[in-house]
C-alpha cells in the first residue's frame, strides 16, 4: 500500500492551485497561435491535470494496483513538471508581459514561478535518501535522466530541417541528439514498467558504458555544432527575437548543459558501480 506523506500531499496540492490559476490567467487574456504560448499554456495543464491524478490515486489507494512503480514514475513527473514549469516561467514573461498594463500576464508569471518552487520541492521530498531503499529514478542518475531527456526536446524543439540537412557535421548532431534521447527515454520507461530485467548486462554497467559514450558523443556535438551554424553566418540585422538564428544559440547552449548532466551522470555511475558497490 502507498502511503501518502502529509508534506507532499500539502506541495501537491499547492501545485494544483498555482497551476491552475497560471492557465487562468494566460487564458482570461486571450487565446494565442504563437508556439510559445501554446508550450506554456500546454505545460500549465499538462501538470495540472496529471498532479491532480496523481492525488486522487494516491488519496484513493488506487496507485498501489498498478503495474507500475509508483515511486519512479512521481519521482520522474515531479523532475519533469519542474524543468516544464521553469521553461514557461522564463518563457512567458519574455515574449508576453510589457511594463504596464498586463497585470494578468504578470500574475501568471508570479503563480508559475511559485508552481516552479513548488515541484522542485517536490523532487527534493521524494529524492531516495542515501541508505535507503527505492527505485531508480529517484536517485541522482535517475533524476540526471530525465533532465537529459527534457533537455534533447528543447533541441529538438529549436532544430530547422533546412539548416541542419545541409551540412553532414549538424546531421551527425542531430544523430547525436536522438541516439542519447532514445537511450534515456527506454531508461525511464523501462524503469517505470518495471522492466529491468529485461536489459541482457547488469543495469548499472550498461548505465555506465552508455554514459561514457554519451559524453564522447557530445563532445564531438559541442566542437562542431558552432562550427557548421556560425562560420560565415552572423546574426542578421532583421532577426527578431525568437528568430531561426537565435535558436542555433538555444541548440549551442543546451548541448553544452546537455553535456554537463552526461558528465555528472557518468562521474556518478562510476562512483556506484566502482566505488560504493565495492564496500
Amino acid at each position: 500500500m502507498v502511503t501518502v506523506d502529509i508534506s507532499t500531499l500539502t506541495v501537491r496540492i499547492l501545485e494544483v492551485i498555482f497551476t491552475c490559476i497560471s492557465f487562468s490567467l494566460v487564458a482570461s487574456v486571450g487565446h494565442s497561435t504563437d508556439s510559445f504560448w501554446t508550450w506554456c499554456m500546454f505545460t500549465w495543464c499538462f501538470c495540472f491535470c496529471v498532479t491532480i491524478l496523481i492525488l486522487v490515486l494516491e488519496l484513493t489507494s488506487l496507485s498501489a494496483q498498478l503495474p507500475i512503480s509508483w515511486d519512479d514514475f512521481t519521482t520522474a513527473f515531479a523532475m519533469l513538471a519542474t524543468l516544464m514549469v521553469l521553461a514557461a516561467s522564463i518563457i512567458y514573461p519574455v515574449f508576453f508581459t510589457c511594463p504596464s498594463g498586463c497585470g494578468r500576464q504578470i500574475g501568471a508569471t508570479v503563480t508559475s514561478c511559485l508552481a516552479f518552487i513548488l515541484y522542485a520541492i517536490e523532487v527534493g521530498l521524494t529524492r531516495a535518501k542515501p541508505g535507503e531503499i527505492s527505485g531508480f529514478l529517484s536517485t541522482v542518475p535517475g533524476l540526471l535522466k530525465v533532465l537529459e531527456a527534457f533537455v534533447a526536446c528543447i533541441i529538438f524543439i529549436c532544430l530547422d530541417y533546412n539548416q541542419f540537412s545541409r551540412f553532414p557535421g549538424l546531421q551527425w548532431c542531430v544523430a547525436v541528439y536522438s541516439i542519447c534521447f532514445i537511450f534515456a527515454l527506454l531508461v525511464i520507461i523501462f524503469t517505470i514498467g518495471r522492466l529491468l530485467t529485461l536489459f541482457p548486462a547488469p543495469f548499472d554497467k550498461v548505465l555506465t558504458v552508455c554514459n561514457v559514450l554519451a559524453v564522447l558523443m557530445y563532445i564531438t556535438a559541442v566542437v562542431i555544432w558552432p562550427l557548421y551554424s556560425f562560420r560565415d553566418n552572423p546574426r542578421p540585422n532583421s532577426c527578431p527575437k525568437g528568430c531561426l538564428w537565435d535558436n542555433l544559440v538555444v541548440i549551442m547552449f543546451m548541448t553544452c548543459f546537455n553535456l554537463a548532466a552526461y558528465i555528472a551522470d557518468t562521474v556518478y555511475s562510476f562512483r556506484l558501480v566502482f566505488f560504493i558497490s565495492r564496500t
